[in-house]
């Protein structure tokens, strides 16, 4: 880390819960020689000068992890239960064995319910040997600090489904979302930086479509806002890119941002 002071947000991934290229896709994004158009599963790294965090372990976790080459991991922030979001938690084990220590997972009830399911052999009374290692923080609706990060969640709803975005400092990220509460909104007023889901052009029963990101990122009117949470059928990078506002672009897989 440099820049003293400053948040660094890494997008690990930036696509939906099939990734892009999609498996037996021939469409022109899928078979798209644009790196730009290659997208993991949405999740992105916290870094301060003292503290890293990970908000969701989707399924290409471990690949984003080696990619991304964090040398320790203070904790994992979940969003929400879907599976493309939680799915590669077991890989958290790899830093358990560097660092010594159970892993800091920072979840609702409801979050914690579903992984106790999902990784029952990591809770068992008797463990396998080598299984992860983790321990569960419960949070609400309320601020909370990791390290010297504070996030200050931020409700929304993914159809009927309550999930999580937050707010760290300056920066907003909101994944998996087609409501927002005005009370909630508010919170994300002044970002510098918004982060949220801009699933495809034809509306979605629970994404935000192109159109309607553009209008809330109009109404929050952050200094920059990137689209992350993106699928194939939203279309080729260089296209979609040209048809937006000079304050708004799509993330892609990889990209730093510094507030």
């Amino acid at each position: 880390m440099s820049k003293a002071g400053s948040i660094r947000l890494t997008f690990l991934g930036t696509g939906t819960s099939q990734g892009v290229p999609v498996i037996a896709c021939q469409c022109e994004v899928c078979t798209s020689e644009d790196t730009r158009n290659q997208r993991l599963r949405s999740s992105v790294l916290i870094q301060s000068e003292t503290t890293t965090v990970v908000i969701d372990t989707g399924p290409d976790f471990r690949q984003q992890m080696l990619k991304a080459k964090p040398q320790r991991l203070d904790a994992v922030v979940f969003t929400h239960e879907h599976k493309d979001h939680v799915a590669g938690l077991d890989d958290v084990r790899a830093f358990n064995f560097k660092q010594k220590q159970d892993m800091p997972l920072y979840c609702t009830a409801q979050v914690e319910t579903a992984l106790r399911r999902e990784f029952h052999y990591a809770f068992a009374e008797h463990k396998y040997p080598g299984v992860p290692n983790l321990e569960f923080r419960r949070i609400e609706n309320k601020p909370f600090k990791v390290g010297d990060l504070e996030f200050i969640p931020i409700q929304v709803l993914h159809h009927r489904l309550p999930v999580f975005g937050f707010r760290i400092g300056d920066i907003t990220y909101i994944t998996d979302a087609n409501s927002i509460e005005p009370a909630e909104l508010e919170k994300v007023k002044g970002s510098k930086v918004l982060i949220l889901n801009a699933l495809r052009i034809a509306p979605h029963v629970s994404h935000f479509n192109l159109t309607e990101a553009i209008n809330l990122a109009e109404y929050i009117a952050a200094e920059q806002t990137y689209f992350t949470h993106i699928s194939h059928y939203l279309g080729l990078h260089e296209t979609v890119s040209q048809s937006l506002p000079d304050s708004v672009a799509l993330a892609v897989d990889g990209m730093e941002i510094w507030v």
